[in-house]
């Protein structure tokens, strides 16, 4: 798999988890269709499915089966959207564009934009608990997944992540401090992505350590990699408002290392989390090529 085309890779697992989405979903003309609409409109408003294709990879790595695991991955994609509308929203980053369009408040107004993210997250754990799409999988299995979720997207991960963020606005943050927004805001679900693919692929417990690890550090990577694109890319580029973070005053790897050792840093982490993979064979390949791209990415 040396020759991997990883934009083909991507491109496909997006695609196929566009169409279960779509499927997963309510319809826009079900009502309240102000709510389904507002939820769907940021769904499908053009994310890269990063944390759907890490879960997949994961899977993938381990020779396990993707039909098991697109339930959960639909799910975190779920997740991953609530948390960009409700950060958008005044009250926290006031941004008024999300992948090159108007964020949800400025299309459906802030009141359905924060039920519209209160909906996308209970139904991700509807999704992960329904016997219809979770069956197939051992129910001490989908226990474990359900509390790795729940644990990366509440006040031990993100959201904790979340409110340390905005609490630092306009602070001397230090790196430690730097490190633990970016661990758990970003991080958090990304090393929940990795994890549960390996669990819903049937990884060995040496398997799942190595993988939860690579998880961590593309969690970290990820982040390091959005803070050096928010002073390198232009806004067509990004698809959101560009030079933010200056503007709020939010400490990132660049504000405080530079953007030269953030480079370095994030160069650091590719290759620690490149040795993780190192026993896992060609299975591996999509993960390594991923985290190029995340270093690599220009949007």
């Amino acid at each position: 798999m040396s020759s991997l085309d990883i934009k083909t890779y991507l491109k496909d697992i997006a695609t196929r988890v566009d169409d279960a989405l779509d499927h997963f979903l309510p319809d826009e003309d079900r009502m309240p269709q102000s709510l389904h609409k507002a939820m769907r409109y940021s769904i499908f408003a053009g994310g890269k499915r990063i944390r759907p294709v890490l879960m997949m990879a994961a899977c993938d790595a381990v020779g396990g089966h993707r039909d098991h695991v697109m339930p959960a991955a639909c799910a975190m994609e779920m997740i991953h959207t609530y948390s960009l509308i409700h950060d958008d929203l005044p009250a926290m980053d006031d941004d008024d564009f999300r992948r090159g369009q108007p964020t949800n408040h400025k299309v459906f107004g802030e009141a359905n934009a924060i039920l519209a993210g209160d909906a996308l997250l209970t139904e991700a754990f509807v999704l992960l608990a329904n016997d219809e799409t979770g069956g197939v999988v051992d129910p001490e299995v989908r226990r474990k997944v359900i509390q790795i979720v729940a644990r990366a997207a509440g006040c031990a991960g993100m959201v904790g992540g979340q409110v340390v963020d905005m609490e630092s606005e306009g602070q001397d943050v230090d790196l430690p401090t730097l490190e633990y927004i970016h661990i758990h805001k970003t991080g958090a679900l990304i090393k929940a992505s990795i994890t549960i693919g390996a669990l819903l692929g049937g990884a060995d417990d040496q398997s799942l350590k190595k993988l939860s690890r690579y998880g961590e550090l593309a969690g970290l990577a990820f982040q390091i990699a959005d803070d050096i694109l928010d002073v390198t890319a232009d806004q067509s580029e990004l698809g959101k408002d560009v030079g933010s973070d200056e503007a709020r005053g939010k400490a990132t790897y660049v504000s405080l290392l530079g953007l030269r050792q953030a480079r370095e840093r994030a160069d650091e982490l590719r290759d620690m989390a490149m040795e993780t993979l190192s026993d896992l064979g060609e299975k591996a390949e999509p993960l390594r090529q991923i985290m190029k791209f995340i270093i690599e990415r220009t949007s």
